[in-house]
């Protein structure tokens, strides 16, 4: 690792961070979160989902505002193309949890980050979706992620930030590892 003459600052608070993960130890009911989305369909293909409240730290939470997403499908399936696919929403949930993981490890190691982007690409067979082929799968086969992170840092020590990533990642650890998913209808 190299280290930079002035303070590291990747806009992550690592004080509160390991404060928190201390605390939460002590009192693991805190930790007990539960995430929440609403969605409405609108009409064909396309819905809108919402979130905004969540509880956690034993009381309910709120974000500052609601946070909207349209998902639809594109044209090539007929439809309307109001916003992105929901799968493609997945690999923007993984690639968001993964990114916002890279900074905090850096942060905790003292890397300072100049740029990090990432491209993920999820390959799918959509004749299982379609019910064509029942022996094909609905979901991805494969999601590739590709960093380009330039950082004050070997190039073993971004690769170690990335791994770490991964280790510590809520969206990665649901993608790669199976998750109860339970349906009901009211």
């Amino acid at each position: 690792m190299t280290s930079t003459a002035t303070p590291v600052d990747n806009g992550v608070d690592v004080q509160f961070l390991v404060g928190a993960r201390d605390a939460l130890a002590a009192q693991p009911e805190g930790a007990q979160f539960t995430w929440r989305a609403s969605n409405t369909w609108v009409r064909g293909t396309h819905s809108r989902s919402s979130v905004h409240g969540f509880y956690g730290l034993g009381q309910e939470q709120a974000h500052r505002q609601e946070f909207e997403f349209d998902g639809d499908h594109p044209g090539v399936f007929s439809a309307e193309d109001n916003g992105p696919t929901p799968v493609e929403l997945l690999l923007v949930s993984l690639a968001g949890c993964l990114t916002a993981g890279v900074a905090a490890v850096a942060q905790n190691r003292g890397i300072q980050l100049r740029s990090v982007t990432a491209t993920l690409e999820g390959h799918m067979d959509i004749r299982g979706i379609l019910g064509s082929d029942p022996d094909v799968r609905n979901g991805f086969s494969q999601i590739d992620v590709r960093y380009s992170i330039d950082a004050d840092a070997s190039p073993e020590d971004v690769k170690a930030l990335v791994a770490q990533s991964q280790k510590r990642s809520a969206v990665f650890d649901a993608v790669t590892n199976p998750t109860n998913v339970r349906v009901t209808v009211a």
